[in-house]
Protein backbone atom coordinates (compact mmCIF):
# COMPACT_ATOMS: atom_id res chain seq x y z
CA UNK A 1 0.00 0.00 0.00
CA UNK A 2 2.70 2.52 0.75
CA UNK A 3 3.83 2.36 -3.17
CA UNK A 4 0.24 3.54 -4.11
CA UNK A 5 0.93 6.61 -1.73
CA UNK A 6 3.60 7.79 -4.10
CA UNK A 7 1.80 7.79 -7.02
CA UNK A 8 1.43 11.81 -8.12
CA UNK A 9 -1.84 13.26 -8.31
CA UNK A 10 -2.66 17.05 -9.70
CA UNK A 11 -4.46 19.02 -6.93
CA UNK A 12 -7.83 20.11 -8.69
CA UNK A 13 -9.85 23.08 -6.34
CA UNK A 14 -12.24 24.87 -7.39
CA UNK A 15 -15.09 27.90 -6.49
CA UNK A 16 -17.61 26.76 -3.83
CA UNK A 17 -21.02 27.68 -4.90
CA UNK A 18 -22.75 29.97 -2.02
CA UNK A 19 -25.66 31.56 -2.84
CA UNK A 20 -28.99 32.12 -1.86
CA UNK A 21 -30.78 31.17 1.59
CA UNK A 22 -30.81 27.27 2.41
CA UNK A 23 -33.71 25.64 4.15
CA UNK A 24 -31.21 24.55 6.92
CA UNK A 25 -31.02 28.10 8.04
CA UNK A 26 -27.17 29.11 6.13
CA UNK A 27 -26.42 32.44 5.48
CA UNK A 28 -24.98 32.25 1.88
CA UNK A 29 -25.78 34.59 -0.39
CA UNK A 30 -22.12 36.02 -0.33
CA UNK A 31 -21.58 36.08 -3.93
CA UNK A 32 -18.13 34.47 -5.69
CA UNK A 33 -14.48 33.92 -4.81
CA UNK A 34 -12.48 37.18 -5.44
CA UNK A 35 -15.36 39.40 -7.00
CA UNK A 36 -16.34 42.72 -6.35
CA UNK A 37 -19.70 41.15 -5.25
CA UNK A 38 -18.30 38.78 -3.22
CA UNK A 39 -16.26 41.97 -1.55
CA UNK A 40 -19.31 43.43 -0.79
CA UNK A 41 -20.89 40.34 0.71
CA UNK A 42 -17.55 39.81 2.92
CA UNK A 43 -18.03 43.69 4.25
CA UNK A 44 -21.77 43.15 4.64
CA UNK A 45 -21.36 39.49 6.39
CA UNK A 46 -18.58 41.22 9.12
CA UNK A 47 -15.93 39.38 7.32
CA UNK A 48 -13.24 42.06 8.38
CA UNK A 49 -12.29 39.99 11.34
CA UNK A 50 -13.00 36.71 12.57
CA UNK A 51 -15.91 36.03 14.96
CA UNK A 52 -15.80 36.04 18.73
CA UNK A 53 -18.61 33.76 20.25
CA UNK A 54 -19.19 33.50 23.87
CA UNK A 55 -19.53 29.62 25.17
CA UNK A 56 -20.50 29.72 28.54
CA UNK A 57 -24.00 27.95 27.57
CA UNK A 58 -21.57 24.87 26.92
CA UNK A 59 -20.92 24.66 30.70
CA UNK A 60 -24.57 24.37 31.75
CA UNK A 61 -24.97 21.43 28.51
CA UNK A 62 -26.94 24.04 26.08
CA UNK A 63 -25.07 23.77 22.79
CA UNK A 64 -28.30 25.30 20.87
CA UNK A 65 -27.80 28.63 22.59
CA UNK A 66 -24.95 29.16 20.47
CA UNK A 67 -25.74 27.35 17.54
CA UNK A 68 -26.77 29.56 15.41
CA UNK A 69 -23.47 31.60 16.21
CA UNK A 70 -21.55 28.76 15.28
CA UNK A 71 -23.00 27.82 12.01
CA UNK A 72 -22.58 31.21 11.03
CA UNK A 73 -18.65 31.85 11.88
CA UNK A 74 -18.36 27.88 10.20
CA UNK A 75 -19.85 29.07 7.19
CA UNK A 76 -18.62 32.83 6.58
CA UNK A 77 -15.19 32.48 7.62
CA UNK A 78 -14.72 28.84 9.07
CA UNK A 79 -12.42 30.86 11.73
CA UNK A 80 -13.62 31.72 15.15
CA UNK A 81 -11.84 32.33 18.52
CA UNK A 82 -14.03 31.36 21.66
CA UNK A 83 -14.33 32.85 25.27
CA UNK A 84 -15.85 31.59 28.76
CA UNK A 85 -15.31 28.27 27.86
CA UNK A 86 -14.93 25.66 30.67
CA UNK A 87 -11.06 24.76 30.61
CA UNK A 88 -9.89 26.02 33.65
CA UNK A 89 -6.67 28.14 33.09
CA UNK A 90 -4.99 26.46 35.90
CA UNK A 91 -4.66 23.20 33.77
CA UNK A 92 -3.91 25.51 30.73
CA UNK A 93 -1.48 26.88 32.15
CA UNK A 94 0.46 23.79 33.47
CA UNK A 95 0.21 22.51 29.48
CA UNK A 96 1.98 25.55 28.77
CA UNK A 97 4.36 24.84 31.09
CA UNK A 98 5.14 21.79 30.42
CA UNK A 99 5.14 22.57 25.88
CA UNK A 100 7.97 25.24 26.24
CA UNK A 101 10.07 22.34 28.97
CA UNK A 102 9.78 19.54 26.18
CA UNK A 103 11.20 21.84 23.52
CA UNK A 104 14.12 23.19 25.79
CA UNK A 105 15.45 19.55 25.82
CA UNK A 106 18.76 18.28 24.36
CA UNK A 107 17.77 17.50 20.42
CA UNK A 108 19.15 14.04 21.06
CA UNK A 109 16.44 13.64 24.19
CA UNK A 110 13.75 14.54 21.29
CA UNK A 111 15.37 12.52 18.55
CA UNK A 112 14.96 9.54 20.56
CA UNK A 113 10.84 9.77 20.29
CA UNK A 114 11.30 10.84 16.61
CA UNK A 115 8.07 9.89 14.24
CA UNK A 116 8.66 8.22 11.38
CA UNK A 117 6.94 6.98 8.19
CA UNK A 118 5.58 3.92 10.24
CA UNK A 119 4.59 5.88 13.06
CA UNK A 120 2.84 9.14 12.78
CA UNK A 121 3.27 10.50 16.86
CA UNK A 122 6.86 11.75 18.63
CA UNK A 123 8.79 14.36 17.55
CA UNK A 124 9.44 16.14 14.39
CA UNK A 125 11.19 18.90 12.76
CA UNK A 126 11.12 17.86 9.05
CA UNK A 127 7.35 18.15 8.01
CA UNK A 128 5.73 19.30 4.97
CA UNK A 129 3.07 20.88 4.58
CA UNK A 130 1.85 21.43 0.57
CA UNK A 131 5.36 19.96 -0.54
CA UNK A 132 7.26 22.67 1.43
CA UNK A 133 9.11 22.86 4.66
CA UNK A 134 7.71 23.56 7.92
CA UNK A 135 9.92 26.56 10.12
CA UNK A 136 9.16 24.71 13.08
CA UNK A 137 9.38 21.63 15.95
CA UNK A 138 6.49 19.40 16.86
CA UNK A 139 5.23 16.82 18.83
CA UNK A 140 2.17 14.70 18.17
CA UNK A 141 -0.06 12.53 20.29
CA UNK A 142 -3.27 11.16 20.90
CA UNK A 143 -6.24 9.04 21.89
CA UNK A 144 -6.03 5.06 21.03
CA UNK A 145 -8.28 2.02 21.80
CA UNK A 146 -6.54 1.44 24.66
CA UNK A 147 -6.20 4.78 26.55
CA UNK A 148 -10.05 5.07 25.28
CA UNK A 149 -10.86 2.22 27.18
CA UNK A 150 -9.41 3.43 30.15
CA UNK A 151 -7.82 6.90 31.11
CA UNK A 152 -5.47 5.72 33.58
CA UNK A 153 -3.39 3.84 30.74
CA UNK A 154 -3.20 7.17 29.36
CA UNK A 155 -2.11 9.46 32.40
CA UNK A 156 0.60 6.98 33.62
CA UNK A 157 2.99 4.24 32.85
CA UNK A 158 0.69 1.60 33.91
CA UNK A 159 2.89 -1.56 34.88
CA UNK A 160 2.23 -3.78 31.79
CA UNK A 161 1.64 -1.73 29.55
CA UNK A 162 3.91 0.32 27.88
CA UNK A 163 3.15 3.05 25.09
CA UNK A 164 4.30 0.27 22.33
CA UNK A 165 1.60 -2.62 23.61
CA UNK A 166 0.04 -3.45 21.02
CA UNK A 167 -3.53 -2.62 22.69
CA UNK A 168 -2.68 0.94 22.11
CA UNK A 169 -2.34 0.08 17.67
CA UNK A 170 -4.13 2.16 15.52
CA UNK A 171 -3.82 3.38 12.42
CA UNK A 172 -1.98 6.67 13.31
CA UNK A 173 0.65 4.25 15.45
CA UNK A 174 1.86 4.61 19.03
CA UNK A 175 2.37 7.40 21.40
CA UNK A 176 5.95 8.45 22.03
CA UNK A 177 6.41 10.53 25.22
CA UNK A 178 9.98 11.43 27.11
CA UNK A 179 10.55 9.54 30.13
CA UNK A 180 9.34 10.85 33.11
CA UNK A 181 13.16 11.65 34.32
CA UNK A 182 14.06 13.84 31.25
CA UNK A 183 10.63 15.86 31.17
CA UNK A 184 9.06 15.42 34.95
CA UNK A 185 5.27 16.05 34.66
CA UNK A 186 4.99 16.09 30.82
CA UNK A 187 2.74 13.56 30.22
CA UNK A 188 -0.13 14.04 33.42
CA UNK A 189 0.15 17.54 31.93
CA UNK A 190 -0.73 16.50 28.24
CA UNK A 191 -3.20 14.56 29.11
CA UNK A 192 -5.03 16.47 31.52
CA UNK A 193 -5.39 19.40 28.93
CA UNK A 194 -6.30 16.94 25.84
CA UNK A 195 -9.21 15.09 28.10
CA UNK A 196 -10.62 18.69 28.57
CA UNK A 197 -10.10 19.59 25.04
CA UNK A 198 -11.72 16.39 24.28
CA UNK A 199 -14.93 17.50 26.37
CA UNK A 200 -14.71 20.88 24.88
CA UNK A 201 -14.43 19.41 21.18
CA UNK A 202 -17.46 16.93 21.99
CA UNK A 203 -19.73 20.25 22.80
CA UNK A 204 -19.17 21.91 19.66
CA UNK A 205 -19.76 19.14 17.59
CA UNK A 206 -23.36 19.28 19.33
CA UNK A 207 -23.32 23.01 18.12
CA UNK A 208 -22.08 22.37 14.94
CA UNK A 209 -24.52 19.65 14.21
CA UNK A 210 -27.75 21.70 15.35
CA UNK A 211 -26.23 24.28 12.60
CA UNK A 212 -26.46 21.52 9.99
CA UNK A 213 -30.50 21.08 10.89
CA UNK A 214 -29.62 17.59 12.85
CA UNK A 215 -30.11 16.84 16.42
CA UNK A 216 -26.96 17.52 18.68
CA UNK A 217 -25.93 14.21 19.02
CA UNK A 218 -25.88 13.17 15.03
CA UNK A 219 -22.24 12.69 15.54
CA UNK A 220 -22.24 10.10 18.98
CA UNK A 221 -21.21 7.30 16.83
CA UNK A 222 -18.91 8.73 13.68
CA UNK A 223 -16.67 11.43 16.43
CA UNK A 224 -17.90 11.10 20.28
CA UNK A 225 -17.89 7.17 20.60
CA UNK A 226 -14.75 6.45 17.93
CA UNK A 227 -12.78 9.82 17.55
CA UNK A 228 -9.36 9.37 16.61
CA UNK A 229 -8.08 12.64 17.82
CA UNK A 230 -4.37 13.81 18.65
CA UNK A 231 -3.21 16.84 20.37
CA UNK A 232 0.03 18.87 18.48
CA UNK A 233 2.54 20.99 20.39
CA UNK A 234 4.10 23.65 17.87
CA UNK A 235 7.21 25.02 18.45
CA UNK A 236 8.27 27.96 15.67
CA UNK A 237 12.25 29.38 16.40
CA UNK A 238 13.00 32.95 15.75
CA UNK A 239 14.23 32.70 11.71
CA UNK A 240 18.00 32.67 11.54
CA UNK A 241 18.05 35.41 9.45
CA UNK A 242 16.05 38.00 7.51
CA UNK A 243 16.20 35.81 3.89
CA UNK A 244 14.66 37.45 0.81
CA UNK A 245 12.13 35.06 0.33
CA UNK A 246 11.25 34.25 4.20
CA UNK A 247 9.98 30.62 4.74
CA UNK A 248 6.58 30.14 6.31
CA UNK A 249 6.22 28.75 9.95
CA UNK A 250 3.40 26.51 8.10
CA UNK A 251 2.28 26.89 4.67
CA UNK A 252 -1.20 27.76 3.51
CA UNK A 253 -3.41 24.58 4.13
CA UNK A 254 -6.58 23.42 5.41
CA UNK A 255 -7.48 21.14 8.49
CA UNK A 256 -8.04 17.06 7.57
CA UNK A 257 -10.47 16.37 10.45
CA UNK A 258 -13.95 17.63 11.51
CA UNK A 259 -12.72 20.76 13.81
CA UNK A 260 -9.70 22.11 15.06
CA UNK A 261 -9.13 23.75 18.80
CA UNK A 262 -5.95 25.69 19.00
CA UNK A 263 -4.52 27.49 21.98
CA UNK A 264 -2.33 30.18 20.21
CA UNK A 265 0.65 32.31 21.84
CA UNK A 266 0.00 35.79 23.30
CA UNK A 267 3.11 36.96 22.67
CA UNK A 268 3.76 36.57 18.63
CA UNK A 269 1.00 37.02 16.50
CA UNK A 270 1.72 34.82 13.06
CA UNK A 271 -1.58 32.85 12.59
CA UNK A 272 -3.52 34.25 9.47
CA UNK A 273 -6.58 33.08 7.53
CA UNK A 274 -7.77 33.83 3.86
CA UNK A 275 -11.09 35.49 3.03
CA UNK A 276 -12.27 33.36 0.67
CA UNK A 277 -14.22 36.33 -0.95
CA UNK A 278 -11.59 39.07 -1.64
CA UNK A 279 -8.23 36.74 -1.19
CA UNK A 280 -6.61 38.58 1.39
CA UNK A 281 -5.11 37.29 4.59
CA UNK A 282 -6.24 38.36 7.74
CA UNK A 283 -4.26 37.79 11.02
CA UNK A 284 -5.77 36.17 13.58
CA UNK A 285 -4.88 37.77 16.93
CA UNK A 286 -5.57 35.83 19.94
CA UNK A 287 -7.63 36.92 22.60
CA UNK A 288 -6.01 36.41 25.91
CA UNK A 289 -7.53 33.00 27.85
CA UNK A 290 -9.47 32.30 23.99
CA UNK A 291 -9.32 29.08 21.88
CA UNK A 292 -9.12 29.50 18.25
CA UNK A 293 -11.49 27.39 16.66
CA UNK A 294 -11.47 26.00 12.37
CA UNK A 295 -13.66 24.16 10.75
CA UNK A 296 -12.12 20.90 9.12
CA UNK A 297 -12.61 19.51 5.74
CA UNK A 298 -14.49 16.63 7.14
CA UNK A 299 -16.93 19.19 8.47
CA UNK A 300 -17.27 20.40 5.05
CA UNK A 301 -18.02 17.29 3.14
CA UNK A 302 -20.54 16.50 5.99
CA UNK A 303 -22.30 19.84 5.46
CA UNK A 304 -21.81 19.71 1.57
CA UNK A 305 -19.71 22.72 1.41
CA UNK A 306 -22.32 24.81 3.87
CA UNK A 307 -19.45 24.90 6.77
CA UNK A 308 -15.94 26.00 4.91
CA UNK A 309 -12.70 24.43 5.80
CA UNK A 310 -10.71 27.76 5.60
CA UNK A 311 -7.30 27.89 4.16
CA UNK A 312 -4.57 29.52 6.64
CA UNK A 313 -1.18 29.88 7.08
CA UNK A 314 1.55 30.89 9.93
CA UNK A 315 4.33 33.93 9.23
CA UNK A 316 7.73 33.35 10.43
CA UNK A 317 9.00 35.96 12.65
CA UNK A 318 13.03 37.22 12.48
CA UNK A 319 12.93 37.31 16.88
CA UNK A 320 10.27 36.39 18.42
CA UNK A 321 9.62 32.55 19.47
CA UNK A 322 6.09 31.19 19.00
CA UNK A 323 4.65 28.23 20.30
CA UNK A 324 0.57 26.63 20.03
CA UNK A 325 -1.56 23.71 20.31
CA UNK A 326 -3.76 22.80 18.08
CA UNK A 327 -6.36 19.88 19.43
CA UNK A 328 -7.45 18.21 15.83
CA UNK A 329 -10.87 16.62 16.78
CA UNK A 330 -11.30 13.72 14.21
CA UNK A 331 -13.71 10.99 13.47
CA UNK A 332 -13.14 6.96 13.90
CA UNK A 333 -11.32 5.34 11.54
CA UNK A 334 -13.91 3.24 9.93
CA UNK A 335 -16.38 6.48 9.20
CA UNK A 336 -17.49 7.11 6.03
CA UNK A 337 -18.50 10.97 5.27
CA UNK A 338 -20.66 11.81 2.84
CA UNK A 339 -22.94 14.83 3.37
CA UNK A 340 -25.40 14.73 5.64
CA UNK A 341 -29.43 14.71 4.06
CA UNK A 342 -30.75 18.09 5.31
CA UNK A 343 -27.81 19.77 3.60
CA UNK A 344 -28.69 18.44 0.41
CA UNK A 345 -31.33 19.98 -1.95
CA UNK A 346 -32.73 20.05 -5.29
CA UNK A 347 -31.11 23.48 -5.38
CA UNK A 348 -28.01 22.27 -3.77
CA UNK A 349 -27.19 18.73 -4.88
CA UNK A 350 -25.15 16.15 -3.16
CA UNK A 351 -21.45 17.52 -3.64
CA UNK A 352 -19.22 14.31 -2.57
CA UNK A 353 -18.88 10.83 -3.06
CA UNK A 354 -18.29 8.41 0.31
CA UNK A 355 -15.02 9.67 1.53
CA UNK A 356 -13.29 7.03 4.49
CA UNK A 357 -11.40 8.95 7.40
CA UNK A 358 -8.94 5.99 7.82
CA UNK A 359 -7.63 6.63 4.06
CA UNK A 360 -8.04 10.34 4.47
CA UNK A 361 -6.03 10.83 7.36
CA UNK A 362 -3.15 7.98 5.86
CA UNK A 363 -3.00 10.23 2.98
CA UNK A 364 -3.02 13.58 4.56
CA UNK A 365 0.04 12.09 6.59
CA UNK A 366 1.83 10.73 3.78
CA UNK A 367 2.50 14.17 2.59
CA UNK A 368 3.52 15.78 5.90
CA UNK A 369 5.89 13.34 6.07
CA UNK A 370 7.70 13.40 2.62
CA UNK A 371 7.10 14.79 -0.76
CA UNK A 372 4.80 11.89 -2.31
CA UNK A 373 3.11 14.52 -4.86
CA UNK A 374 0.25 16.66 -4.14
CA UNK A 375 -1.84 15.54 -0.83
CA UNK A 376 -5.29 14.21 -0.79
CA UNK A 377 -7.80 16.91 -0.46
CA UNK A 378 -11.68 16.78 -0.59
CA UNK A 379 -12.14 18.04 -4.20
CA UNK A 380 -10.23 14.56 -5.11
CA UNK A 381 -13.71 12.84 -3.96
CA UNK A 382 -16.26 15.81 -5.56
CA UNK A 383 -19.05 14.30 -7.91
CA UNK A 384 -17.99 16.61 -10.27
CA UNK A 385 -16.10 14.65 -12.88
CA UNK A 386 -14.00 17.56 -13.73
CA UNK A 387 -12.72 17.38 -10.18
CA UNK A 388 -12.84 14.04 -8.82
CA UNK A 389 -9.78 11.86 -9.17
CA UNK A 390 -10.53 8.70 -10.01
CA UNK A 391 -7.41 7.35 -9.35
CA UNK A 392 -7.98 8.76 -5.66
CA UNK A 393 -11.31 7.11 -5.54
CA UNK A 394 -9.83 3.81 -6.68
CA UNK A 395 -7.26 4.09 -4.74
CA UNK A 396 -9.35 4.16 -1.47
CA UNK A 397 -10.98 1.03 -2.15
CA UNK A 398 -7.87 -0.93 -2.52
CA UNK A 399 -7.61 0.61 0.74
CA UNK A 400 -10.33 -0.37 2.62
CA UNK A 401 -9.59 -3.97 1.14
CA UNK A 402 -6.78 -4.11 3.15
CA UNK A 403 -8.20 -2.38 5.77
CA UNK A 404 -8.79 -4.24 9.45
CA UNK A 405 -11.38 -2.22 10.89
CA UNK A 406 -9.31 0.74 12.69
CA UNK A 407 -5.87 -0.74 14.00
CA UNK A 408 -3.94 -1.20 11.02
CA UNK A 409 -3.74 -1.15 7.19
CA UNK A 410 -1.35 -3.62 5.71
CA UNK A 411 1.98 -1.68 4.55
CA UNK A 412 0.32 1.67 5.20
CA UNK A 413 1.88 3.17 8.74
Amino acid sequence: MRALSRTCFRRITGKIRMEGKSRSGFSTRMGSVGSTAGSQRAKEYHMDKVPVIDVSPLSQGRPQDIADEVRDACSQWGFFQIVNHPIHPTVVGNFQEKMHAFFDLPQNVKDTIRRSQTNSRGFFDDELTKRKRDWKQGFDFGITPASRDSKAVAFSNTPGMSDDDPRHGNLDGFNRFPLEAECPGFRLAMWSYFSALTSLAESMSQAMAIGMGVDGDFFKDQLRDTHTSFLRLNYYPPLASDPKDKPLGISPHTDAGFLTLLLQDDECHSLQVRNRFDDTWHDVTPIPGALTVNTGDMAQVWSNNRYIAPEHRVLGNNTLKRYSAPFFYNPGYQTTVVPIGTCVSEEYPQAYTPLNWGYFRWQRFAGDFADFGTEVQISDFSLDPNRRKEDRVKHQAQFLREFDGGLTAKGAL
